[in-house]
């Protein structure tokens, strides 16, 4: 850009931070860091003040999610890309069945395919800007899929592959970036897991998992397998998922976490229940999603990536730019004026944003970027 296009502060949103990457760390949120710096920060995560905060983050998923009777919430160092490596080691028996349709979703069963103790998964595959699940596999004990597609602004449905729960199999679902943000059923899972980085406003580096007794139930069978003269298989202790369900019964992860990851998603997992729970957070960001598709549709120069309607994900929205158009100087115009994480997967390769949409992120800032993003390409022209 030869010029620096600088947008009216009277059109700015309140708060620029959008896009797919970490949420919108509320004021709220920083102030529970200030006061767990005095109380907190430092303490060791196997003392009593530590503890609290996991049985309260415990405590408030459980609510949040509606878990069903039997089923537990446990924790975990690492982020969801451990969780693969741990479903691999603890969860899948011998064969499992994925569906993939996007960077994300096929990461998973990269790692089932890498893991040399397991056969060679069966995958569905998708167009980006598409989904595609799982379907019956007679010799599958899991099925796989990613809720929402991060990388493409798709959302999945969630339900069990018909047949499976007769075959036995598990099903195992990827919410990183849906869960808070989108509906979603967990008793048609058997582990619902996510990190808390994006509609759960904290920072990376813990897995969460709403677990059905069947997927309990599975790791303790898995594991003792493992330990019998002449396996094959190897469970670390890192990717042991039956002591990371041992420990979270006690409130504690195996090995030290963040603190101040702990702290600010106890901080927002009480907020979201405090505001209505589930059907609020999932309300509040369709509200804004629909500003984003709403606006690409009236626009003469942007349009939703996700052409099916029902598949345009409600917690990261993906816009297609007209080839006149060049997102990276929108983006590069938004940055410069403070509005940032607006960029495009960058192996998707299309000349596209990507925003994401958490409860954090008010609508009314949702709308301020669509007439900032009008501003900038009006004056990009020029």
């Amino acid at each position: 850009m030869a010029n620096t296009i600088i947008i009216p502060q009277s059109m700015l949103p309140e708060d620029g931070r959008f896009g797919s990457g970490p949420s919108k760390i509320r004021g709220e949120q920083v102030d529970a860091l200030q006061a767990g710096a005095r109380t907190l920060l430092g303490t060791s995560h196997r003392q009593t003040p530590v503890k609290q905060v996991v049985a309260s983050i415990r405590e408030g998923l459980s609510a949040f999610f509606h878990a069903p009777d039997g089923y537990e919430i446990a924790l975990g160092n690492g982020g969801a890309s451990a969780f693969w490596d741990m479903a691999c080691a603890s969860l899948i028996s011998r064969r499992a069945a994925f569906g993939a349709y996007g960077s994300f979703s096929a990461k998973f069963a990269a790692s089932a395919a890498n893991a040399p103790f397991l056969e060679d998964p069966v995958v569905y595959e998708g167009e980006p800007g598409t989904y595609r699940l799982p379907e019956f596999t007679e010799d599958a004990d899991a099925y796989c899929w990613a809720h929402n597609e991060t990388s493409t602004g798709v959302a999945a449905p969630v339900q069990r592959v018909a047949g499976s729960l007769e075959q036995g199999a598990i099903t195992l679902v990827d919410g990183t970036s849906a869960a808070g943000a989108l509906p979603v059923d967990v008793a048609e899972t058997d582990a619902y897991y996510f990190s808390p980085q994006k509609a759960f406003g904290s920072d990376g580096g813990l897995w969460i998992a709403v677990l059905s007794p069947a997927a309990v139930e599975r790791a303790a069978s898995v594991e003792q397998g493992a330990k019998l003269d002449g396996a094959r298989r190897w469970v670390p202790p890192f990717l042991s998922l039956t002591s990371a369900i041992a420990n979270s019964r006690k409130d504690q992860t195996l090995n030290t976490p963040a603190v101040a990851t702990l702290v600010m998603l106890e901080n927002q997992v009480r907020w979201l229940n405090d505001n209505g729970g589930l059907a609020w957070a999932a309300a509040r960001c369709a509200k804004s999603a629909s500003l984003l598709y709403d606006w690409a549709e009236r626009s003469q120069y942007a349009q939703p990536f996700v052409a099916d309607a029902n598949a345009r994900s409600h917690s990261v929205v993906t816009i297609d730019l007209d080839d006149a158009v060049s997102a990276n100087q929108v983006v590069a115009a938004l940055r410069e004026n403070g509005i940032v994480d607006t960029s495009g997967y960058r192996k998707l390769g299309r000349n596209q944003l990507r925003i994401g949409v958490f409860p954090s992120v008010e609508p009314s800032d949702v709308a301020a970027l669509t007439q900032c993003v009008d501003y900038v390409v009006e004056h990009l022209a020029d």
